[in-house]
């Protein structure tokens, strides 16, 4: 295994950590957690499992292989990265380009741009012949202040957030108020950890969110909704982006026509922008729960999002669920979702 470090986005507390734990788990990489700091995500895993983490995550910016890491103090870092096995990775006919991230305001007292400049005169030195290039380099040698501390490696990968972005609800064909975010559908579809051909399960599918970032991941899908309006917006959301799905209908959640799916990813309706046919959002969420448990495969997921007053994570675990993890997502003033990763245990 290989000191790994992802920089993750800053959008949420904890979703972006446990997003790429969930992918190590779903293909199956062994790690061992080194550590987390603002924004930054260290693990000790295959370098193999940065392919799976650049197809699958949304919420991971960058994927390095760590070669240094220290206080965040000018001489540390220096002395660092001298003794660090850069050769092993720069070769003498190779160019190259240090960058470096500040997360927030850490360590002010450090210029990014004067610790690249010298960083980069010291891989120089190291490896003789190789040759600086800012704009079209070989190698880009990444560091990070946070936290009081600079981690510095060799990328393997960036993420661009911007299909994340083109693929935002109101760019669909279809479109509700009621849609989640691609990115954090994805995520959610992550926590849930299905792999490649894996059926997944929306019963409250809307507009297909979850769906189709399943479907984009190779997952095999299925949704249904009471609504018939909202099954063919979904469906037409859903054919939009190449998916062709396992099969969709209207259905109440509390009769779903399945024997058994892998996983369950979905975001029940709120009584806001999406109707509740009159019933409170909690016994929606009840009757789900107690009636679905023969839908999915033992130790299948379920990730539920619903609204913090909700408690989903409690319900579920009343209900014979066991609740893996909870993050909260402020949305608005009135409106923070619980997100729950619960697991079928009987």
């Amino acid at each position: 295994m290989t000191r790994l470090f992802f920089l993750v986005s800053g959008e949420h507390n904890t979703l972006p950590f446990a997003e790429a734990k969930a992918i190590l788990e779903a293909e199956g990489f062994k790690y061992k957690i080194l550590g987390k700091l603002r924004q930054i995500f260290r693990v000790k895993a295959s370098t193999e499992s940065v392919k799976s983490i650049v197809r699958r995550a949304s919420l991971t910016r960058v994927c390095s292989i760590e070669l240094a890491y220290c206080d965040a103090v000018d001489k540390k870092i220096h002395e660092t990265v001298s003794s660090s096995p850069v050769e092993k990775f720069l070769r003498e006919d190779e160019t190259f380009v240090v960058r470096i991230r500040r997360i927030g305001e850490s360590s002010p007292e450090l210029a990014s741009n004067i610790l690249e400049r010298q960083l980069g005169a010291e891989l120089s030195y190291k490896v003789n012949g190789a040759k600086v290039n800012l704009t079209t380099p070989d190698k880009t040698f990444f560091g990070v202040l946070t936290d009081n501390k600079f981690i510095f490696g060799v990328k393997q990968a960036e993420i661009i957030p911007k299909p994340f972005v083109e693929r935002r609800p109101r760019k669909r064909p279809f479109f509700h108020p009621s849609s989640m975010p691609a990115k954090l559908a994805r995520c959610m579809v992550n926590l849930a950890q299905p792999k490649a051909g894996d059926l997944v399960l929306d019963p409250f599918c809307g507009t297909g969110s979850m769906l189709i970032e399943a479907g984009l991941i190779g997952c095999r899908v299925v949704g249904f909704d009471v609504q018939k309006r909202m099954v063919r917006g979904s469906l037409k959301n859903i054919i939009n982006y190449g998916i062709k799905p396992e099969g969709m209908g209207v259905a109440d959640a509390k009769q779903l026509p399945v024997t058994q799916v892998d996983c369950i990813v979905t975001d029940p309706p709120y009584g806001r922008s999406a109707t509740t046919m009159g019933q409170k959002t909690k016994k929606i969420v009840v009757d789900f729960l107690s009636k679905v448990g023969d839908n999915i495969k033992k130790s299948g997921r379920v990730c539920i999002a619903s609204p913090r007053s909700v408690r989903i994570g409690k319900i579920g675990e009343q209900l014979g669920f066991k609740r893996l993890e909870s993050h909260f997502v402020y949305v608005h003033r009135s409106l923070t979702r619980e997100i729950t990763v619960l697991e079928r245990v009987k």
